[in-house]
């Protein structure tokens, strides 16, 4: 349910109301703390940082972006060492090295960055490098651009010190010459052929970071492009405010700049979770009877509160702080 917003009180309205007594005085800390959520870019002394979420079960992920923070490092370098984990795991088929190619037997990796102050490098349909994050690093540091695409990416790569690797392994070359005698594509719940890790942090001087990266949608068209690489689809940051991140069918995401949308949502007042479940909302409302897709958001605000929603169960997100590590399953538009 949308949680309705009221306009807060006065100062001077509330300190007449107010009589000068015990309960008067116990009245100004939960004033203070709704104004607080109305104006997310006030921080209180109840902040929670260090902290870092990224989308799904990522655990290894999320352990080295703590390590980073918990050791007074950035939240810029948090968000980036964390997902280079996951870009560096066979394992994993749908980030980096290992991750399923297009109908063409490609690779093709995308992946953004973001820092506190809205700096950000993308790079989408990048072949042969295994971590797509590091060379969005470069482009946003580098160069004047933000997006670098393709060959001109995969170049930028090499001149700047980055291996020539081939993404694909015996695994996923096996799935894909399976795949081919049926070349058939269906989008599984929960999997959409691909999982994005989209990480989010909030570093010990209170600032934020985010990344993004993917290989996409499995046996998808050469050339698509999903949410994951856009800034303000697949990721968002607002130093001020919060950050937000997507994952499932980018496609659906872009229509509604999703992660955007939601920090605009957090600046007007919302938590991290109403946001989020108000970006699902709006998709579903141009998606009315459609089961076939998932979308998941991911949302942290500038008080360290976090929040998800996706439309299919299932879906659930990593994080760490001092308290340790946790999986948080989310709520969901479809419920069970």
């Amino acid at each position: 349910m949308t949680a309705q917003i009221r306009l807060p009180m006065k100062r001077r309205q509330f300190l007449k109301n107010a009589p000068l007594s015990a309960a008067g005085l116990l009245s100004v800390p939960v004033f203070a703390n709704y104004q607080d959520r109305k104006d997310p870019t006030s921080v209180t002394k109840s902040l929670i940082k260090p902290l870092v979420v990224c989308t799904w079960n990522f655990k290894n992920a999320t352990a080295k972006a703590w390590e980073i923070l918990s050791n007074h490092g950035t939240s810029l370098d948090a968000v980036e060492q964390g997902v280079m984990v996951e870009e560096a795991d066979p394992t994993n088929e749908t980030v980096g090295l290992g991750g399923r190619p297009d109908r063409d037997g490609n690779v093709t990796l995308d992946a953004c960055i973001m820092d506190k102050d809205g700096n950000c490098g993308s790079v989408v349909y990048l072949q042969n490098i295994v971590h797509p994050i590091s060379v969005a690093r470069k482009v946003m540091e580098l160069t004047p651009h933000i997006i670098l695409a393709g060959k001109g990416a995969e170049q930028f790569a090499y001149e700047n010190g980055f291996k020539k690797t081939n993404l694909l392994t015996e695994s996923t070359k096996k799935q894909y010459e399976a795949w081919k005698t049926t070349s058939t594509y269906e989008t599984i719940i929960n999997i959409e052929n691909h999982d994005t890790i989209g990480m989010l942090a909030i570093d010990g001087n209170g600032d934020l970071a985010g990344a993004c990266t993917t290989s996409g949608m499995a046996y998808k068209m050469a050339g698509r492009v999903g949410d994951s690489p856009i800034i303000g689809a697949g990721l968002f940051v607002d130093n001020e405010v919060g950050g937000a991140t997507a994952t499932g069918v980018g496609e659906e995401v872009i229509k509604t700049v999703g992660s955007f949308l939601i920090v605009e949502l957090m600046r007007q007042g919302k938590s991290p979770q109403e946001a989020c479940e108000e970006g699902v909302r709006r998709i579903m409302k141009k998606n009315q009877g459609r089961t076939d897709f998932q979308i998941g958001f991911l949302a942290i605000n500038k008080q360290g509160e976090t929040g998800g929603y996706c439309v299919h169960p299932g879906f659930t997100y990593s994080q760490f702080t001092n308290q340790g590590q946790t999986e948080q399953t989310v709520e969901s538009y479809y419920k069970k």
